[in-house]
């Protein structure tokens, strides 16, 4: 099964607080790991927070990475969404990780946007959502799972 994008989400824990909480320090981080996946960068736009915290985003041609902090907490979070084939997640994540001096990490990555060959497989409606109301949430092994029964 193929997807159309790879999104990274990651929490970084025991951060030094001088790096988190300093905007120009982040953006430079989030610049270079942008450099280091093999990503384009299209845009970068950072705010600071007062008292505390920063958030950021960098907009690539293949997505985009993101980045909110908490230095009162020496805690990150970041998503880092890729498109394509060409752009490699796993280093932006290892390079922030360095960066940030992360003492403690999770991160998991979801695949987005899963393309079956509809000619193989008919995909069926799980749910339709009432206008003005939330679609159920349906965890990823379930879809998976109802388009691998067919």
């Amino acid at each position: 099964m193929k997807t159309l994008g790879r999104h990274l989400l990651v929490e970084l824990y025991d951060c030094n607080p001088k790096i988190i909480g300093d905007a120009r320090k982040i953006e430079e981080a989030m610049v270079g790991a942008a450099k280091a996946s093999k990503a384009t960068i299209v845009d970068v736009l950072f705010h600071n927070f007062n008292p505390n915290g920063i958030s950021g985003v960098i907009v690539i041609q293949e997505s985009h990475l993101a980045i909110h902090t908490w230095p009162e907490f020496n805690f990150a979070s970041i998503d880092i969404f890729t498109c394509g084939t060409s752009v490699d997640p796993w280093k932006a994540y290892e390079y922030l990780v360095s960066r940030f001096g992360a003492g403690n990490v999770s991160a998991v990555e979801m695949r987005r946007g899963m393309i079956v060959d509809k000619s193989k497989v008919v995909p069926k409606m799980i749910s339709k959502p009432k206008i003005g109301r939330r679609a159920p949430m349906i965890p990823q092994e379930a879809l998976l799972a109802s388009v691998s029964e067919k």
